[in-house]
């Protein structure tokens, strides 16, 4: 039977910042906040299956988010969608065309996330626990707070220097 490649663990973290820490000085909190959820998905109008997702944030990359659907074959469908989507969605609609996301209340599993995507090659109807959804994004504030990403991105000085060659 082949690696589960969600069972694996998750790449060292990386620096904070393209510096290797922070510009202050002190030392960078782990860069990389992932968790493993198993998401319902709807088959059929009466037919719900689980799809194993990786939920993953670097601060490498802070403005968005990546879903991994493991579907149980060598290839995986990855989702990239921004961090602040996922954050309006768990209180209201919030999305437009390939990626909507909201809030639901289930008489079975109480509070949900409700994710429709749509791409070429089909549609998914996906639903995740909103507890376990919020608590992963906190942790994801807590590596990048909200209106602190600018300090991770590189200077004017080190994109001209980087651009310079030098």
């Amino acid at each position: 039977m082949p690696c589960d490649p969600l069972s694996a663990p998750s790449d060292p973290p990386t620096a904070a910042t393209p510096t290797g820490g922070s510009r202050s000085g002190a030392v960078a909190p782990p860069a990389t906040v992932e968790e493993v959820l198993e998401l319902r998905i709807a088959l059929d109008q009466d037919l719900v299956g689980e799809v194993r997702t990786r939920f993953r944030y670097a601060a490498a990359a802070p403005y968005e988010v990546r879903l991994t659907f493991h579907l149980g074959r060598p290839d995986e469908a990855d989702w990239v969608f921004s961090r602040d989507l996922l954050r309006d969605g768990l209180q209201a609609l919030s999305g437009q065309g390939d990626v909507k996301l909201w809030p639901a209340q289930c008489p079975c599993h109480g509070p949900t996330l409700h994710l429709a995507l749509q791409s070429p090659h089909g549609s998914a109807l996906l639903e995740a626990s909103q507890p376990q959804v919020r608590a992963w994004l906190e942790r994801t504030y807590r590596v990048v707070p909200d209106g602190s990403i600018e300090e991770l991105l590189p200077s004017d000085e080190e994109l001209a220097e980087l651009l310079a060659g030098g």
